[in-house]
């Protein structure tokens, strides 16, 4: 799945852009542990829990446009990376924008998806 050029709903960003969502996917994810570790140990009511769900979603989101190369804020502003990061391009075409918005929030939706089922299971923990 290596792309190294614009496909509408496809492909969006390049090999910095992906390292940069690995990097906040893992960062994230260890924030959701220590919070849950933090919550866990000082022996709070269970429900205080759902505040993991914030940076667990946050990693998914991280994870599945490093995975996709494809960033969804980036459809929704109707642009795309390859270069260095932060030299971004604009998506002229309509069809292309409407492919691209289609696919991010596919993945957004994922990642609150995936947000939600480890809270509930760290709630229930």
């Amino acid at each position: 799945m290596a792309h190294d050029e614009y496909i509408a709903g496809v492909c969006n960003i390049g090999p910095e852009e992906i390292a940069r969502r690995r990097i906040v996917g893992w960062g994230s994810l260890v924030i959701t542990l220590v919070i849950f570790i933090v919550l866990v140990w000082s022996g709070v009511n269970p429900l205080w829990r759902v505040f993991i769900f914030f940076p667990a979603a946050l990693s998914a989101a991280g994870f599945l446009q490093a995975y996709f190369h494809f960033c969804a804020g980036f459809a929704r502003m109707g642009v795309f990376n390859f270069d260095a990061v932060g030299q971004t391009e604009h998506v002229t075409d309509e069809s292309a924008k409407t492919q691209d918005k289609k696919r991010g929030r596919q993945i957004t939706l994922y990642a609150v998806l995936i947000g939600m089922v480890i809270t509930i299971i760290a709630v229930m923990v």
